[in-house]
């Protein structure tokens, strides 16, 4: 590690030091180093006097022991606000982090990208919508960027990644830690294919309050922000309002009526955020922003259903629907219904959702 990286790294280590402070003595004095090299007094004349003796007793610190080895993997890097491929976009926004410690394809960092985020406990059509579009964006030439959390974020990375232009997954933890755990073998994926990113030192745990506050860097680094499924306290819809603020598109799925899963979307709707039904619906707003490359939509399905099993998708509908219900629709008998979902579930037609409730597919 260089002296000036090293400054770069002490100065965001010193405990207490937030953002804004820390470019505020940026602007002053120029450089890490210079502020390393300034007087205590000085110092006092910007920042609190406890961070200013924090600042003098200088650069040794145990921590940047651990980044050093941690940049041992020529996967890992640490981009400064002096670097000339830290994220432009994020220099738009109200607090730039001064560092990101990136691990993977550290040439995605300026790609054109938009952010898919959504539902923690998403409903599998959802997931499959996540997938595709994910999918059909990634090969019109945008990085998917989400924060690699349960449900719509995993189910975006994965569909992006089967395409042409990879993912970024911002995390709320530091980087030589996997969260969830569960996600191990994605962030393998992201590290090879794709990109992590983080403005929390190694070793910062899964902290609750971290997760809303890198939200801004989803939402920061990306042309647009599309929420797929949201509940209306999704911490979704975080980043959609940060997204808002930042004079970034917000695109909205809408979904069933009764949902809990589409309230969120239904709400980002009423207040602004463009409704979209295919992937070609945000190439269309974003599509002077970059230059996207022409998309393949799936081939129809050829597969053939009996006269039975069509008649009973259209009496499922793609609201979620308990054997009662379809009892009442249909006319069919709770064996007979039961008999004929688990062939469709088996198909890939139909999902089991908790509760008893069972879910057409696309």
């Amino acid at each position: 590690m260089d002296a000036a990286l090293k400054a770069w790294l002490a100065l965001s280590l010193i405990r207490g030091l937030g953002g804004d402070s820390a470019r505020k003595l940026l602007k002053q004095f120029g450089s890490p180093e210079a502020i390393f090299a300034a007087p205590t007094s000085q110092l006092r004349d910007h920042v609190k006097a406890n961070i200013a003796t924090e600042i003098g007793k200088g650069m040794e610190n145990e921590a940047l022991v651990v980044a050093a080895s941690w940049l041992q993997d020529e996967r890992n890097h640490i981009v400064t606000l002096a670097d000339a491929d830290y994220p432009q976009a994020l220099l738009n926004i109200a607090d730039p982090p001064i560092l990101l410690y990136v691990k993977g394809q550290r040439d995605l960092l300026n790609q054109p990208a938009l952010a898919i985020v959504g539902s923690r406990t998403a409903t599998p059509q959802g997931k499959n919508n996540a997938e595709a579009f994910a999918q059909a964006l990634s090969d019109a030439g945008l990085c998917i960027i989400s924060g690699m959390a349960h449900g719509i974020d995993a189910a975006a990375h994965r569909g992006a990644l089967r395409a042409q232009g990879s993912s970024i997954a911002v995390v709320g933890t530091g980087l030589d830690r996997i969260y969830p755990a569960s996600h191990r073998e994605l962030a393998h994926t992201l590290a090879d294919q794709g990109l992590l990113i983080s403005e929390f030192a190694l070793g910062t745990p899964p902290l609750p309050a971290n997760f809303p506050r890198r939200n801004r860097l989803i939402s920061g680094m990306s042309l647009g922000c599309l929420v797929v499924e949201a509940s209306l306290q999704s911490g979704s819809l975080i980043t959609a309002r940060l997204a808002m603020e930042q004079n970034r598109d917000v695109f909205a799925i809408p979904g069933s009526i009764h949902a809990p899963q589409s309230k969120g979307c239904h709400a980002l709707i009423k207040q602004g955020a463009k409704l979209v039904e295919s992937a070609q619906d945000v190439l269309e707003e974003l599509g002077s922003l970059f230059h996207p490359s022409p998309i393949c939509l799936p081939a129809a399905e050829t597969e053939t259903l009996t006269n039975s099993d069509a008649n009973l998708l259209t009496h499922l509908g793609y609201d979620a629907v308990d054997l009662d219900t379809l009892c009442s629709r249909s006319g069919l008998t709770i064996s007979q219904l039961s008999a004929m979902l688990l062939t469709l579930e088996l198909n890939g037609r139909v999902h089991t959702l908790p509760g008893g409730l069972y879910q057409r597919t696309h």
